[in-house]
């Protein structure tokens, strides 16, 4: 494999993703505001560059993995950003989930330096980045979606096109609304039964033979000691944060907004999430918000 990759960004999520690239052999520049990552990587075989411009210095292929909007905005567009710096035809996959208007604005202004750019969020948390199993959710043109695709199956396992710019990150949130929804109602379903002398075992396990039968109640049970293996069983730890669901409602409260669409459950569940990240429960998984309806 002759291309020479680029990776932005290795958090949480980026850095195993990151890690999956360099075993499929992709010889890759990494760059991250912090050290101690960077250098994990250089034990696997990256290239540890100074800065990002130093990173994609060279670089066929960039991929970020930022935290928010304004960081993707200030790293490819800001003053110093690698809008200038990129070689015509890069290929550039920003899987940082943020505002479907910074990535539409992002991309278009690197349409106009022939530079090619598609927004990619994932789904699959920390677990799947490690296990390189994450559901990539695309917009850009079908071509350059076309190039990406082989790279991104280096990291993921189902990788959807959703549409034109923009349209990966509105998929992304539209699930993560309905997921938000399905796992607080689940709870609160649980912890009535449970105030009610039920089993939470026995009457989840009624429920997913009937018609509540959904994915938080299949694979990802909020109760504890209900389900081993995840995250409601193990003190609410690791999965994917209240922070970052908090976050993930926000902006489909925005997107919401901005298309005058009518979401009376998802400002339901933005309100429940953001109570309980205030009681000082932001940084366990979004499982937790059974603990809202316990007492």
């Amino acid at each position: 494999m002759n291309n020479h990759y680029a990776f932005i960004g290795l958090g949480n999520m980026g850095l195993p993703m990151a890690k999956n690239l360099l075993k499929n052999g992709c010889h890759l520049s990494v760059f991250d505001l912090v050290d101690t990552a960077m250098d994990e990587l250089v034990a696997h075989g990256a290239v540890k560059a100074e800065s990002a411009v130093a990173a994609v210095d060279g670089a066929d292929v960039v991929i970020s993995m930022l935290p928010a909007g304004t960081h993707v905005q200030q790293l490819y567009l800001g003053e110093q950003g690698l809008q200038n710096k990129l070689s015509v035809n890069t290929l550039v996959i920003d899987c940082s989930t943020i505002d479907s208007h910074t990535a539409k604005t992002v991309g278009q202004a690197l349409a106009k330096n022939n530079i090619k750019f598609i927004d990619a969020p994932v789904s699959g948390g920390v677990g799947g980045a490690a296990a390189g199993t994450l559901t990539f959710i695309v917009g850009g043109d079908k071509a350059h979606f076309d190039m990406a695709k082989p790279i991104l199956e280096h990291m993921g396992k189902n990788i959807f096109h959703a549409g034109d710019l923009g349209a990966g990150q509105v998929a992304k949130i539209c699930n993560n609304m309905l997921l938000s929804v399905l796992m607080t109602a689940t709870a609160e379903a649980i912890q009535m039964g449970v105030d009610n002398g039920l089993d939470p075992k026995v009457l989840s396990d009624i429920m997913l033979q009937s018609s509540g039968r959904n994915w938080t109640l299949e694979l990802y049970n909020p109760c504890p000691n209900v389900m081993e293996n995840v995250p409601a069983s193990k003190n609410y730890q690791g999965g994917f944060m209240v922070d970052l669901m908090k976050k993930d409602l926000g902006l489909a409260m925005e997107t919401a907004s901005n298309s005058k669409s009518i979401t009376p459950m998802g400002a339901l569940a933005n309100s429940l999430y953001k109570m309980h990240s205030a009681q000082g429960h932001g940084q366990l998984d979004f499982s937790s918000i059974f603990k809202l309806f316990q007492h």
